[in-house]
This record gives structure tokens, sequence and C-alpha cells, in this order.
């Protein structure tokens, strides 16, 4: 099968395209990915590329269809493809060379695009805003005569980009036909319940992470909110000494458990709802054995984020909220040790290296959401 997506920055085909090539087993190709990597060269075609991109300009249609077909006759897509930002020009689609046989259009409205990516923050050279701008518009010039056109051919298939990307993986796979649904599409049923836990030291992202879950739907439960409410609902101050304090009386009471004991029911509700639940701030190791204990049915994974500690303390100096905390080894070492954490952390399923992009952070997010969604 030959399959093109379509969709303007921001709309999820890289996400999506990676879930249809897992399941169909056909390869997935960026171009994007492709014409950032040849930017990247110290070549001529390098720096032509470069300059294009960062000025939200389209890469010229013949030099796009020369690299594009010469990507596609590698042995790899001899079988089919999931093809990502091609084409983008009536010139381009007529030019191809390949049969298509789908295309599916990922709609979302402009507003929502420039939102999701200046919350991305991914560094990346060729998304400022100015050039993000000019991509939409650019998008809507030359590439809606495309969708017309692939529509003449009723090939093409629009899904709603907005919903979580369960649903949106769940409408391509269902417009793809009839035979693709009968083949495949009980395979993306998620067969268990499942609890990630984020774990990981103070500064490594572990927020950041829980946020992205939730903009791609999934439920959040924070323990670290256990705290951090009671402080605020009390109007006492965010030090290190109240929260350590409270931590400790909670402890005295319900063990060293005490946050996944003061969580467990709003858990229980949210998994009658969800088959995924994400716990944000899971400290010590006997949270983990509660949880296992007391949700024996339930698939529990802990995602561990790593972070470099200067960046991390660079991180936490400069957050506007909980402002007093301590930041440095001392504040490490009592994580490690009186909170128990180290354990968490060592025996995790997952580990994401957040010494980077926010981009980065967010595929390798979805790459773990993705391999435990379709375990």
């Amino acid at each position: 099968m030959k399959l093109v997506l379509i969709g303007i920055q921001g709309s999820g085909k890289s996400t999506q395209g990676n879930l249809l090539s897992k399941h169909l087993k056909i390869p997935y190709l960026s171009t994007g990915h492709i014409f950032r990597s040849i930017a990247k060269e110290k070549t001529k075609l390098g720096k032509q590329v470069k300059v294009l991109m960062s000025s939200g300009l389209l890469i010229p249609d013949d030099l796009t269809i020369k690299i594009v077909n010469s990507y596609l006759s590698r042995p790899e897509y001899k079988n089919g493809y999931i093809l990502d930002g091609f084409p983008r020009t009536l010139t381009q689609a007529k030019k191809f060379i390949n049969n298509v046989d789908k295309v599916v259009y990922i709609e979302i409205p402009d507003k929502e695009a420039l939102w999701r990516i200046a919350y991305r923050d991914d560094n990346r050279n060729d998304n400022t805003v100015k050039a993000v701008i000019k991509r939409i518009e650019l998008f809507h010039k030359h590439t809606e005569p495309v969708i017309a056109y692939y529509t003449d051919q009723k090939k093409i298939v629009s899904v709603d980009g907005t919903k979580n990307i369960e649903e949106v993986s769940k409408e391509i796979f269902k417009s793809l036909g009839k035979q693709l649904v009968r083949n495949h599409l009980a395979t993306w049923e998620q067969k268990r319940k499942s609890i990630i836990a984020i774990v990981g030291m103070s500064g490594s992202g572990k927020t950041e992470a829980a946020e992205h879950y939730k903009k791609i739907g999934l439920p959040i439960i924070s323990f670290s909110n256990v705290i951090n409410s009671h402080i605020d609902e009390n109007k006492l101050k965010h030090t290190e000494e109240i929260h350590h304090q409270l931590r400790k009386d909670f402890r005295k009471k319900f063990g060293m458990e005490a946050m996944a004991v003061l969580s467990k029911e709003e858990i229980e509700k949210t998994l009658e709802k969800h088959n995924t639940v994400v716990i944000e701030g899971l400290y010590s190791w006997e949270e983990f054995l509660y949880l296992k204990k007391h949700f024996s049915e339930v698939k529990i994974y802990l995602l561990a984020l790593f972070t470099n500690k200067s960046l991390r303390y660079k991180r936490v100096s400069k957050r506007s909220y909980r402002t007093e905390l301590a930041v440095g080894e001392e504040r490490d070492i009592h994580e490690l040790t009186d909170l128990n954490k180290g354990p968490t952390i060592a025996f995790a399923d997952f580990v994401i290296k957040n010494n980077f992009s926010k981009e980065g952070l967010y595929n390798m997010l979805d790459d773990v959401y993705r391999r435990i969604y379709f375990a």
C-alpha cells in the first residue's frame, strides 16, 4: 500500500505516520526530515535548503521531486510506503511517478497548529513564528489544490486531527477500507489497562512530560499535587522544610506509600473511563509496590527521565512556582535516600534522556506511549 499524509505543520502527521508504519509493516518517510538533514550538510545544496526552510519557503518542485523519487527507488520502499510532506504542490502531484492508493488529510485549524508548534519549543531553526505562518499560508495556497486533485481521483480521506492520538488513528484506519479494517483494526485495540508512572529527579522534566501526555488526551494524576494542594489550600509557603515535614507526616500516617494510598480512589475512577493513566511525580519504591499490589490487573510501567545535574539545577532555579525549594546535591541526596526515589529510577521500563530539545522529548514520549498502547 502507498499512502500519502497531508496536513499543515503540527497536525500530527509524524505521529500517525509512525503508527501506520508499525501496523501496516511498510516504511514511513518524512520529506521534512530528509530536507532538515540536507540543510545540516556543509554543501551548496545544504545551504540552499537551509535558507529556504528558515524563510518558510517551499523547496523548488523539480528538486523536491528528484529527491523524493530517489529515496522511493530504494529497495525498502518496493512494497509500499507512508509518505509525509509530499506532494505539496499540484505540479509535484502531477509529476509524481508512484501510484498512490490513498491520501489521508489530517485537518486542524490554523490557530491549533500555531499553538501546537509554539508549545513544542523544539529549537528548530525553521520554527520561528514568521516561518510557521508563512508555511501555513503556502499550505492554503499550494497544497489545498493537491487535496482537490486527489479528491477528484477519489483517493482522499479526511480525518479530524484535533482529537487525541488514539481517536485519530482509529479514524484513519477505518477510512482505509474494509479489508484493512478486517485484517488490522483488531490489533489496534489496547488489550490491557496500563499506568505510566513518570519518575526522575527534580528538574528532569516530569511535569513537562505529563503536560505533553495530557495534551494528547491522556488523564494525569499528580502525586506531587497531594502536598502542593495541601500547602496552597492552607496558604503555607513552599519551603523545603514544610514540604519535608508534610511528606513525613503523611508517611507517618500512611507509610512510605502515602501518595499512592491518598491517590488510590482517583486512580480507580480514572481507570474506569480510560485505558491508560499517567502518574506524575511517583517517588518511592513503596508507592510502586502499592500500585502493583492494589492494581494487579493493570500493567504498570515506570518511565524515568534523566537529565544532567547542571541542567536540572538550572531548570529548577528558573521555576516561578515553589521557588523557595532547595536546589542542588543536598536535595538530590534527600530524594534518593529519605524519599527512596532511587529504586524507581533504577527499575524503570523506559529511560528518556532529556538533555536536548522539547521536540526530541515529545518524540520519545510518543514512542513510549505507542509501545505501551500496542504492547
